[in-house]
């Protein structure tokens, strides 16, 4: 059975996404980092270190299922979804990348499908500034800066959901944002990382104010 936990504006569930969303309410974004199903454990993560230093990497042996982004379509009024070019989706022609700004083992730059409007637009930041002085709590962590970014792109976007909540950077960019969050995470580890982040971030930004 899922559990909830509620932290300020953020509502946290700890569960599977596919028996959590059906009960959700329309979010007005969809923010999120999918499995992409291409076996991530087997990969260098840089400096030597393979993935599979950070546990069990099974969830990522296939990707969602694709009536998952239907319901999801449904349940957000707008998508980001990186990782896009590994999934089915209905074509559109904005879209955006992260440049890492080198070349190393793994991908040179990430692709994120939306369902926005308008040119599509690239976000420069390099693995060393991105995760440099960043504790890395998730193998395919993103960085914050990076997730403030893809908010940017909704500012009309007042309500945000992440059924695939991994360490919660969407969520923690949320809270800079002002903006409310609904997060899932399967992974119990994960979920309890998520939730002592995001809990972290907003008491800072109340001492910011």
């Amino acid at each position: 059975m899922a559990e909830k936990v509620t932290i300020g504006n953020a509502e946290l569930w700890h569960g599977d996404c596919r028996e959590v969303l059906p009960l959700l309410p329309k979010h007005d974004l969809a923010l999120t980092d999918p499995p992409y199903g291409i076996n991530v454990g087997s990969m260098n993560m840089g400096a030597g270190k393979k993935a599979t230093s950070f546990e069990s990497f099974d969830w990522d042996s296939a990707p969602p299922p694709n009536w998952l982004f239907g319901l999801l379509r449904e349940k957000a009024g707008d998508l980001i979804v990186w990782g896009g070019n590994y999934f089915s989706l209905e074509p559109n022609g904005c879209w955006l990348s992260w440049d890492k700004m080198q070349e190393f083992s793994g991908a040179d730059f990430e692709l994120a499908y939306t369902t926005l409007t308008g040119p599509s637009k690239t976000f420069r930041m390099s693995r060393v500034q991105a995760y440099g002085s960043v504790e890395r709590l998730h193998p395919t962590q993103k960085p914050l800066p990076l997730m403030l970014w893809c908010l940017g792109k909704v500012p009309q976007a007042n309500t945000v959901i992440d059924p695939y909540m991994g360490s919660g950077t969407t969520g923690a960019a949320c809270v800079h944002a002002g903006k409310k969050f609904t997060g899932i995470e399967r992974e119990r580890k994960y979920f309890d990382i998520a939730c002592r982040r995001i809990e972290d971030e907003q008491r800072q930004c109340r001492l910011a104010v």
